[in-house]
């Protein structure tokens, strides 16, 4: 029990050659070493337990060495290597900053700098956490770190590079240490458990890793927990029973529930998920993790992305068939929204529920069909199965045109136009209307419907549209103009435009209204199928169409420059220009 030593510190790599995940920095580090190309600071930067402060140490055991091999590592033979594995080098000093991180720390290593190497070439000074110096000390080192003995290389290792000073980090050489990938770790694991005689399964094995998030270190750890626990018989069941972690099986059983749109059974699964004591959240975000996988194993050129075990590949795979890439984009999108919202969420169950909800109804196809352009399903269409007839003079519902130039409005000659103003009880009474502004549909009824099924299209349309051409004169058209405006009480400003503006008839059942300004000439173009329909219905004659123009004579030029202003009261006022003369004034 006392000899045990922890598999993070048991297997520390020792040479370049052993260090796992980062053979380009470790390549780089002996070439520099073997043709002599040293700088004199080195920053090595990146995530915890990826063998920042390893490569350090074997950097500087390797530059002392006396008997290098041509590989460029250290022999571990020679005084110097000996010197170091024993932990008695005086060559190598290790700086902890987190704790040493005052000005007169720095001093003294600034003091044991000066000092030579008693054997090697080399004094190392290795930092390590340098970003928790403070900034005195960091001023205090820029002028050793920029011009140090020959002697003298210094390695400073962190976690934070953006909060190590611009001014040190221009006076080191940096290597970015990045994430170990989990097929490295894994096959790192499987080495220290041969070594150790656990059996392990390699889907245990991936899960560690996974659970390790990068570190080399924490994997390790967690390694040295799980035999604890298993007795040296590591299985994937055992892992994520000791590891809290979710199995698989639970999200291919939420995915089928998806696909087959059962929004019963997946709340049953989420029950149960939930009733073995794991967190909401890391429900959801492993909902969202279990889609990309989904989604990157639908191809082959993505498939590199995906990083679980060679057993449970087969079934991802299986599975990304059974699902459209819409649905799993969607289903990732809607899983991502709920863990952003998971933790301002009062009722965070419900959050989970409503989201598997969701999740289960984009595989159901949607009942509703579709609306044509305009939002208007067509009531022939929907009963009879035929397209409704056009009328070939439809036009657009108006629009403000610019301001100068002439509105003409037109109607579907024939078509019967609703109108919803209340009429007095008089000749012909309109019936009700649609809303202004909207193209008037072909009135029917279920009736004629049925009866219509058995008839030709042309014939029915024929039989729908009546045309009524019946002769009036001016003073008819006035009459009925004045009759509409009178039952306008709630439009204002329409009504006073119809009694200051009044129409003039023209060849053929067209007629002109002249307006004074645009806003008059907006208002009866946003009212004029209203107009229409109800002129149309009591002068009996389908085929009335208006025209609105803005009226030249009461167009007013307003002065806008000085020149103009003064011309206009000039004319208004002509002492005004013997002013000016007499006492020489101009114009600003």
């Amino acid at each position: 029990m006392d000899n045990y030593i922890v598999s993070a510190r048991k297997y520390r790599p020792s040479t370049f050659r052993s260090v796992v995940g980062q053979k380009s920095l470790t390549t780089t580090l002996k070439n520099a070493i073997s043709t002599n190309k040293l700088a004199h600071a080195y920053l090595f930067c990146g995530p915890r337990g990826v063998g920042k402060t390893s490569c350090a140490r074997i950097f500087a055991k390797t530059i002392n060495c006396l008997n290098m091999s041509p590989e460029g590592e250290a022999c571990n033979e020679c005084e110097s290597c000996m010197a170091f594995n024993e932990q008695r080098s005086y060559n190598i000093h290790e700086l902890d900053a987190a704790s040493n991180n005052s000005v007169d720390d720095i001093r003294s290593l600034i003091e044991q700098v000066r000092i030579p190497p008693a054997i090697g070439k080399y004094k190392v000074f290795i930092i390590d956490e340098v970003h928790m110096l403070s900034s005195a000390a960091f001023n205090a080192f820029l002028k050793t770190l920029e011009e140090p003995p020959h002697h003298a290389l210094f390695i400073l290792a962190t976690t934070e590079k953006h909060k190590v000073l611009p001014t040190i980090l221009s006076r080191c050489q940096i290597y970015d240490f990045s994430r170990i990938s989990i097929a490295d770790m894994v096959e790192h694991l499987q080495y220290v458990a041969s070594c150790e005689g656990v059996e392990a399964e390699p889907e245990a094995l991936n899960v560690i890793s996974q659970k390790a998030d990068g570190g080399m270190r924490d994997a390790l750890s967690i390694f040295d927990q799980v035999v604890s626990f298993t007795g040296g018989n590591i299985t994937y069941q055992a892992v994520i029973d000791n590891l809290n972690v979710l199995d698989y099986e639970y999200y291919f059983r939420l995915t089928e529930s998806m696909l087959s749109g059962n929004v019963r059974e997946a709340l049953l699964t989420l029950n149960e998920i939930l009733s073995k004591g794991f967190d909401g959240q890391n429900i959801i975000t492993g909902l969202a993790s279990h889609m990309r996988d989904l989604l990157v194993c639908k191809d082959e050129s993505t498939l590199v992305l995906f990083e679980v075990g060679a057993s449970i590949r087969e079934r991802y795979k299986e599975m990304a068939k059974r699902c459209s890439d819409p649905l799993l984009f969607k289903a990732i999108d809607l899983a991502n929204t709920c863990d952003l919202n998971y933790r301002v969420s009062r009722n965070k169950r419900l959050l989970l529920e409503l989201t598997l909800i969701q999740l289960c109804q984009l595989s159901r196809p949607d009942p509703v069909a579709e609306a044509p352009a305009g939002g208007v399903i067509n009531p022939v269409t929907a009963v009879a199965g035929q397209p409704a007839p056009r009328p070939q003079s439809a036009t657009p519902p108006p629009s403000t045109p610019p301001a100068g130039s002439v509105v003409t409005t037109h109607m579907p000659a024939g078509v019967p136009v609703n109108n919803p103003i209340k009429v007095p009880e008089g000749p012909s009474s309109p019936g009700p209307a649609k809303s202004a502004g909207a193209r008037p549909p072909v009135t029917t009824s279920l009736k004629n419907l049925t009866q219509d099924k058995n008839k030709p299209q042309q014939q029915v349309a024929t039989e729908r549209v009546v045309q009524q051409v019946t002769p009036f004169d001016q003073n008819d058209l006035l009459k009925y103009w004045d009759a509409f405006g009178t039952m306008i009480d709630k439009k204002v400003y329409l009504k006073n435009t119809m009694y200051n503006c009044k129409p003039v008839l023209q060849d053929n059942f067209f007629f002109e209204v002249a307006v004074h300004n645009p806003g008059q000439r907006e208002e009866l173009v946003n009212n004029s199928i209203e107009i229409l329909s109800y002129l149309r219905s009591q002068l009996k004659n389908t085929a009335i169409q208006m025209q609105i123009r803005i009226s030249e004579t009461n167009e007013k030029k307003l002065a806008y420059t000085a020149t103009e202003k003064y011309e206009h009261l000039l004319n208004i006022n002509p002492a005004l220009g013997k002013l000016k003369d007499e006492f020489n004034l101009t114009l600003d």
